[in-house]
């Protein structure tokens, strides 16, 4: 699978806020996922907003959208160029479970590193996944940490391209799990 990171922060850049009108809090009751609009075509979406929502995941999500994407780079999604394409484009704002967890941009850089690390090993083709570090608006005080994780997936029809969503969506949510179980055991041994 195709994977990168990158930053945002300077004036300018998009800032994650969880506080939008219609936000819905998955975190106590993550099975709402199946209520959102952006997951009705997609049970795939709903599945991993219930994974990444639960009380055991290291993040939780404030806002998600899919589309159809106009425009595809078969090398960027190292898709074959033979083949018809039609994609689908995700995205999920991703915050941090717990205060302080991703403190500053160098450690959210490197969680961000070891995400892709392991999703770069997954055996899928005709997709990607990019993740941007950006502020958030989490704290009264001032601009905290978050990634939105941008999904793209590609098949002969969109129905094959949904497909491939559910499978990277999946790789998504169990190498951000992954990392942070990860992580969560690294500190405890120091």
């Amino acid at each position: 699978m195709e994977a990168d990171w990158e930053v945002e922060l300077g004036g300018g850049a998009l800032v994650i806020d969880p506080h939008w009108p219609g936000f819905v809090d998955l975190r106590m009751q993550p099975e709402r996922a199946r209520e959102l609009s952006e997951a009705a075509d997609m049970p795939a979406l709903s599945d991993a907003l219930i994974s990444l929502n639960a009380a055991a995941s290291p993040v939780w999500t404030s806002k998600c959208d899919v589309w159809p994407v106009a425009e595809l780079d078969a090398d960027e999604l190292d898709a074959p160029r033979d083949q018809g394409h039609e994609a689908v484009g995700c995205y999920i704002d991703l915050l941090p479970r717990h205060g302080g967890q991703w403190a500053n941009p160098p450690e959210l850089t490197d969680w961000c590193k070891r995400v892709c690390e392991r999703l770069r090993v997954v055996p899928l083709y005709s997709c990607r996944i990019d993740l941007v570090v950006r502020h958030a608006n989490l704290a009264e005080e001032g601009l905290d940490l978050g990634v939105t994780a941008y999904l793209t997936a590609a098949g002969a029809d969109r129905p094959a391209a949904v497909r491939t969503m559910a499978s990277v969506l999946a790789a998504l949510t169990n190498a951000v799990c992954f990392v942070g179980d990860s992580a969560r055991a690294d500190s405890k041994l120091q």
